[in-house]
Parts: C-alpha cells; structure tokens; sequence
C-alpha cells in the first residue's frame, strides 16, 4: 500500500518564491507514495495568496490551499497543517517553507530515512557538512551561534544532534498524535519545543544533511530567537 503524505507549504509574504518552490518539487520522483500538497497562506496580506490560488487553479488534483483569515504565527501555521494532516489521516507529513531556504530536492530523502528507521521525524541538518552552510552564505553570526546552541542542547538532554535549528521536518503520525501539539508555542520557538517534546518522550529523530541558501537576514529576529532558545532549552529540561 502506498503511504499518504502530506507536503504542507507554509508561507507568509513568499509570493514569487512560492511559485518557485512548488515547482522545484520532483513529483515524478514521487510516483511510489499517495502525494498532496496543503500550501498554507498566513494572511501575507500581499499578492502571496494570489500566487497560492494560481498554483491550486493548474494543480487541483493535488493541491488544497489554506487561507488563514487571522494570521497564526510560525507555530500555530504548522500545528494547523499537521491537525490536518491528522483529521485527513495521512502516514507522514513534511514541512517545506515557502520563501525557499530549504530546498525541495530533499523531499524524497526525507521520506526515505524516515522509512528507513521508522523514527518519529527527520530534519535536515545544515551543520552535518558544515562547508555547505558556508557555501549557502549561512551568517557568521548565525553559524557560531547554532553550534553553541546546538551543543547546549546536545548536553543537556544526552543527544547528539548537529542541527538543532533546522525548518526542514517530516513527521511520522504513527508516533506523533494530537494532544502532544496542544500545548506547543504559536511562534518561532515551536520547532525547538516539538524536538524537546520528542526527546523527552524518548521518540527518536533522525538528520539527513541539507544545503540551505540565505537571503537578507534580520538579526534582530534571530538574536530573540536565540535568546528564547537558550533560556526555554534550559527551563524545560527541568520542569
């Protein structure tokens, strides 16, 4: 029986780039799996929903589209895509962002290390091959600080992760069930707070190693993140 995956396409102000990446997905080389594509638009309030709706219009028998009519925030964008991945009763669903730092070509290796070891979900890791990050113009400070998050996260929860900082996810609903969403963050913290939330439940996660391409970066978005990271890796390890 071929699995059911859901592709959820999160985007928020990607309008060209959305384009962009729905076609760089090889569905041919996805013949052997049951694929749709969820892309959900988060009230960009730009033309991003209008470039969501052409896709739909030449794609209707694979692509849904989700129009959020008050924007759910990082977080909450991905917990609604899995709730429906879950109502709908898929076996997988993987994340792909829309403005298009991780790309799609890593959707068939996804899925295949994820089968390969039957694990609760596969990220692609952007520091296994730490000379790609470079290459894929990944900041310096962006660069040092994943590593030193990454190794505060490794020693305190006994793992051995290169990436703790990766968007690219496939989950696997054979362990991952509803009510351990609920609780998880609506913001930009959530995929750190899905990895503690596995980790502790002693579900396994796997990496696959993955380039990324950067654009402009605002540092002031990820100097909170980094900051929220480092003081919530800590809190939750306690309590």
């Amino acid at each position: 029986m071929k699995k059911k995956i859901l592709i959820f396409i999160i985007t928020y102000k990607a309008s060209f780039r959305l384009k962009k990446v729905f076609e760089l997905i090889q569905f041919k080389k996805l013949q052997n799996y049951k694929i749709k594509i969820l892309i959900s638009e988060d009230n960009s309030r730009d033309d991003t929903l209008k470039i969501a709706k052409q896709i739909r219009k030449k794609n209707k028998s694979i692509v849904f589209l989700k129009d959020n009519k008050k924007r759910l925030n990082y977080g909450g964008n991905i917990k609604s895509c899995l709730n429906y991945a879950l109502k709908n009763n898929f076996h997988y669903a993987l994340m792909v962002h829309g403005d298009g730092q991780y790309h799609p070509k890593y959707i068939l290796p996804i899925i295949k290390k994820l089968e390969k070891f039957d694990c609760a979900a596969v990220c692609g890791s952007r520091m296994m091959i730490r000379k790609n990050a470079i290459k894929g113009n990944m900041p310096f400070y962006k660069f040092v600080g994943n590593i030193f998050l990454t190794k505060l996260f490794n020693l305190l929860y006994s793992t051995k992760f290169t990436d703790c900082h990766s968007g690219y996810w496939i989950y696997n609903f054979k362990y991952i069930k509803k009510k351990m969403l609920s609780n998880l963050t609506n913001n930009f913290n959530f995929d750190n707070q899905m990895r503690i939330k596995l980790v502790k439940n002693k579900l396994s996660i796997k990496e696959i190693p993955i380039r990324t391409i950067y654009g402009n970066e605002r540092s002031s978005v990820h100097l909170i993140y980094a900051l929220r990271f480092f003081f919530e890796t800590i809190i939750k390890k306690f309590c």
